[in-house]
């Protein structure tokens, strides 16, 4: 194509707008979110100005509010660690992530001085592993590590002196102890970081189910257990597909019914605060060490 005059000045004007700092850009060519070009106020130190919001979880704070719930002694936080995966036709893929839902906020106030992090979704696993099940995300061990450490690094450096690690799938574990053991070893004593296995005890509460609530399971060849839809049923009845299930006669899972959806409830929160109770000892039974 040949390049007449005008059609050169017009390319040229097209570029030097393109090139052009929007409304609300700074100077240096860095963007900015919005229009509001004001400098940014410092709240550090401000007095909260509001009353404090009933809370564990970090993320559902303000940033007041955190610096305030730690100089008030919540200086525990929690890093909980899910994973999204196959669980059989009727529950979600974030199975791991709901449970967690349930538990760290179980744990965290029976605890008294604990605080949640934002619920690693992601377990470890090999991300080019072919044939991964759909909906099936993994994180590499290497980042699986990294992450658990970053978290552990941004929370002390904020004042929390003691991080505890729980898992909810098998394959969160052995990189939790690690990172535990790698991190402690660098603090050398200016905090701590417990992992706590003892968490990890879907044997035990199976156990718990049978001998305690007189449920028996006969195992249908799921990813998917009672016990696990009876902790879920207390966060989201959604996530275990209830109104689909009961549509398509499917509420029940491995010859047990979930229906009266009340009474599984009920029980979901009986597991939960057995977890909670053996979970709360060894994390206090560490933190005495």
């Amino acid at each position: 194509m040949r390049i007449t005059p005008v059609l050169f000045a017009i390319l040229t004007a097209i570029t030097v707008h393109a090139q052009a700092p929007a409304p609300g850009a700074q100077q240096d060519g860095r963007r900015v979110a919005s229009v509001n070009t004001q400098p940014r106020a410092d709240v550090t130190n401000m007095p909260r100005p509001i009353d404090m919001h009933d809370s564990v979880w970090i993320e559902d704070l303000t940033m007041l509010e955190v610096r305030d719930l730690i100089k008030g002694g919540k200086t525990t936080a929690l890093i909980l660690v899910g994973g999204i995966e196959e669980n059989g036709p009727f529950l979600t893929t974030g199975k791991h992530n709901n449970v967690l839902k349930g538990t760290g906020e179980s744990i965290a106030r029976a605890l008294g001085n604990a605080l949640v992090a934002p619920i690693v979704t992601l377990e470890p696993g090999n991300p080019l592993r072919p044939n991964l099940s759909p909906g099936t995300i993994v994180l590499s061990q290497a980042t699986y590590r990294a992450v658990l450490t970053d978290m552990s690094n941004s929370l002390r450096g904020q004042g929390f002196t003691d991080i505890v690690m729980l898992g909810d799938s098998g394959g969160n574990l052995n990189g939790m102890k690690e990172v535990a053991s790698t991190l402690n070893a660098e603090w050398k004593g200016q905090g701590a970081v417990h992992f706590i296995p003892e968490y990890y005890n879907y044997g035990d509460v199976e156990q718990f189910q049978e001998k305690v609530l007189g449920i028996h399971e006969k195992l249908e060849g799921y990813h998917d257990d009672y016990y696990i839809s009876a902790i879920i049923a207390t966060v989201s009845t959604d996530a275990i597909r209830m109104p689909e299930r009961v549509k398509a006669g499917k509420f029940a899972i491995n010859g047990v019914s979930l229906a009266p959806i009340a009474k599984t409830i009920e029980n979901g929160r009986k597991m939960i605060a057995f977890r909670t109770e053996v979970t709360v000892a060894a994390i206090r039974k560490s933190m005495g060490r």
